[in-house]
């Protein structure tokens, strides 16, 4: 298919309109916005307003915004959505992708250190998450978050309300910190900076871990790295619990257990034994956990059951084949620093 780009002229009205009152109407058509149509103008701009976002400012801003198509096609094309968990694993458990997290580690240790100390999460998550989600920064995204949260904002079928949100978000902490919107790069849903905060999470959860005054994730990995203990700390994290356990299983998936749900565990490990899935190590009877089924070639299931943090990687990323990328990179930064040691 044809992907073509152009450009939306954004006036400030439309926008606060449609994201106070989550019209999604209004932006249907790319198309300027008459503000003489509509009464409730006046209040959605004080509103605005007094959040201290200037209006010349915001006008200026979104007009530089543009309409990308590739952004919406890219969304139906998530990695998460399609791929096997053999597939999804081979993008990120390499060596070249290891040796390069122990990098990441040993030059920032002091921070690592610290974020263990004062959120509980071990060293090897928190470089695993910024390594499954930029190569420790090395990718950041190549699209202006600026246009990619207008076109998602407006024109997604079915998550414009959402996107709203977040672009609401994005222009608050653009103009907090004096940055130009329209020169900062995310991924094509607007996630931004080392860690890939999406605007919300990035005004809720980044933390200025080292003392300068900014929380600056788009160029500092130390905020970044306090920033992710910040956020799963923040979700509940569990210093010393365990991850996942290996487990056994028929060759067919029992029918009546529904796998790789991401929610905190919902099933006893008794309930799963009546159904042929069995812990390699003894757990309680009624210890909850969340059945996996890996699906590493066709037909070709390995069993594991999530604990509490599980759950807990899945709030990063609402997929459980993630979780387990970030898991599994964790164990093997661990193991090579380990090795080298």
């Amino acid at each position: 298919m044809k992907i073509s780009t152009w450009k939306a002229r954004i006036r400030l009205v439309p926008v606060v309109a449609a994201l106070i009152y989550c019209a999604p109407n209004v932006w249907a058509q790319p198309s300027e916005f008459d503000p003489a149509e509509h009464a409730e103008v006046a209040r959605l701009v004080e509103n605005v307003q007094r959040l201290g976002v200037p209006r010349d400012w915001l006008e200026d801003t979104l007009r530089e915004a543009e309409f990308s198509q590739t952004v919406l096609d890219a969304m139906e094309g998530a990695a998460e959505r399609r791929l096997s968990w053999g597939d999804y694993r081979d993008i990120f458990i390499q060596s070249e992708r290891i040796e390069a997290g122990a990098a990441f580690m040993a030059e920032h240790a002091e921070a690592l250190e610290r974020v263990e100390a004062r959120y509980g999460v071990p060293p090897e998550i928190v470089a695993a998450i910024i390594g499954v989600e930029t190569y420790y920064g090395r990718h950041t995204g190549r699209h202006r978050v600026l246009d990619s949260l207008a076109t998602l904002a407006f024109h997604h079928p079915s998550r414009g309300e959402f996107f709203r949100g977040e672009l609401a978000a994005f222009l608050e902490i653009t103009h907090e910190q004096g940055v130009a919107a329209d020169t900062l790069k995310g991924s094509y849903a607007g996630a931004m900076g080392y860690p890939q905060f999406l605007p919300t999470s990035y005004r809720a959860y980044a933390v200025d871990f080292d003392g300068d005054g900014q929380r600056d994730l788009w160029h500092n990995p130390v905020d970044a790295i306090g920033s992710v203990g910040n956020y799963f700390a923040e979700h509940g994290w569990r210093a010393g619990d365990a991850i996942y356990h290996e487990a056994s299983g028929p060759a067919e998936l029992p029918g009546s257990i529904e796998f790789n749900r991401t929610a905190p565990p919902y099933i006893s490990v008794e309930e799963l034994q009546d159904r042929g899935v069995e812990p390699a190590e003894a757990l309680e009877p009624d210890q909850s956990v969340i059945p996996l089924a890996l699906d590493q070639a066709q037909d070709d299931y390995r069993y594991r059951l999530g604990r509490h943090n599980f759950y807990v990687i899945t709030r990063y990323n609402h997929s459980h084949l993630y979780a387990m990328a970030v898991t599994e990179l964790a164990a093997a930064l661990a193991e090579y620093r380990e090795e080298e040691s």
